[in-house]
């Protein structure tokens, strides 16, 4: 990305990342492969998160210039200021904040003065808050665009927002280079897997909207139906692994259903997994499915969100409606059984995800920050 060229009048564009979280998920991803392509491109980049979270050591291995603060309640009006005084600081031309706590310190910041235009990541699919917070943050006027990861999420975001010019989709990315690996034994090695069985896993954290509800019940089927595999959930704790843990043994499926936790060698492990078994209620778009996709690990999900816009059915992988443990089992079945369908599915999906590569995501991202610069100057 060393043609990016582009640069306000006097200097190049400086931007103030802003983020609120402490662990490291699907949107943590977004803002490092960003943080990464803007720097390959020269941009000024200042980054703004918490103390102790995985943003911040991100930034310091990879030598980005950030500042952290204690985050002690999501509308703190002292980060607001400190936005404030870092955009005067700095110089900075456009803040971009990746997260609702985020958004909402910069909208503190903009009350208390800071005229810094702000761009706003959006990627969860249900509609903004009626609130008066919510509303007051999402239309003031120095919001100039909403990035949503999805045509799903943007059609959902109008339902409660007045300013459609304003929100454009810059679907997510993945690095195609960070998933070369060769077919691996770490799973099976690590969980004591049979070598004849199919791996059917799901990458996710165990929020509520994954819904692995949903998944141990596709499981319970395909065991019943004697579907011979080895299943697994791969991810931390997002809020419901107590309770996934006392299903699975509600339903007696403990001795086929393994919990791995979180692991960051994902990329090295994907090739070893059969088949992505995606049953999200929820979803913004997806970027584990990219990730198996550059893999070709086929892909059985649901229909949820943005989903259908990367697993179009029968074409790059199998769907089914949310929360249908019965038609997800018989897709699973389908896709393990029907090896022509599999290749032509999987060699598809390759094709497809060519289009939804980091740079891909900077290059779009970056068109919406010139917009805006070139809007601030007539």
């Amino acid at each position: 990305m060393s043609d990016y060229t582009l640069k306000t009048e006097n200097s190049k564009l400086s931007i103030l990342h802003v983020s609120s979280a402490r662990t490291w998920r699907g949107g943590e991803q977004q803002l490092a492969y960003l943080l990464e392509e803007l720097k390959a491109a020269g941009l000024d980049q200042e980054v703004l998160c918490v103390k102790g979270s995985e943003i911040a050591a991100f930034c310091q291995k990879n030598s980005l210039s950030y500042r952290v603060y204690q985050k002690r309640m999501s509308t703190n009006p002292m980060i607001g200021w400190e936005i404030k005084q870092l955009c005067k600081k700095y110089q900075i031309d456009l803040i971009h904040v990746h997260d609702s706590h985020a958004h909402t310190f910069a909208y503190l910041g903009a009350v208390f003065g800071n005229k810094t235009p702000i761009v706003v990541s959006r990627r969860v699919d249900f509609p903004i808050g009626k609130n008066g917070l919510a509303q007051q943050k999402y239309h003031h006027p120095s919001v100039k665009k909403i990035l949503c990861v999805s045509e799903e999420i943007r059609r959902v975001l109008l339902k409660n927002y007045r300013f459609p010019q304003k929100a454009v989709v810059v679907h997510s990315g993945v690095d195609l280079e960070k998933f070369d690996y060769p077919a691996s034994d770490i799973l099976h090695r690590a969980f004591d897997l049979p070598s004849d069985r199919p791996i059917i896993a799901n990458i996710a954290a165990i929020a509520p909207h994954k819904d692995y509800f949903t998944f141990v019940d596709t499981v319970e089927i395909l065991v019943r139906e004697k579907v011979p595999a080895s299943f697994l959930i791969i991810g931390g704790d997002g809020g419901e692994q107590e309770m996934i843990e006392a299903y699975i043994q509600e339903k007696n499926l403990g001795s086929h259903i393994i919990l791995t936790g979180y692991r960051t060698d994902i990329p090295e492990i994907l090739p070893e997994i059969d088949l992505l078994l995606f049953t999200s209620k929820t979803e913004g778009l997806g970027t584990s499915l990219l990730d198996a996709m550059a893999c070709g690990v086929p892909i059985v999900a649901t229909a949820a969100g943005g989903i259908p816009e990367i697993v179009e059915d029968g074409i790059t992988g199998l769907l089914a409606p949310v929360g249908d443990a019965e038609i997800l089992a018989k897709h699973v079945e389908e896709m393990l059984h029907d090896k022509t369908l599999q290749s032509r599915l999987v060699a598809q999906a390759r094709e497809k995800v060519n289009r939804f590569t980091k740079k891909h995501m900077a290059q779009n991202t970056l068109e919406q920050y010139g917009s805006i610069v070139q809007t601030q100057k007539l």
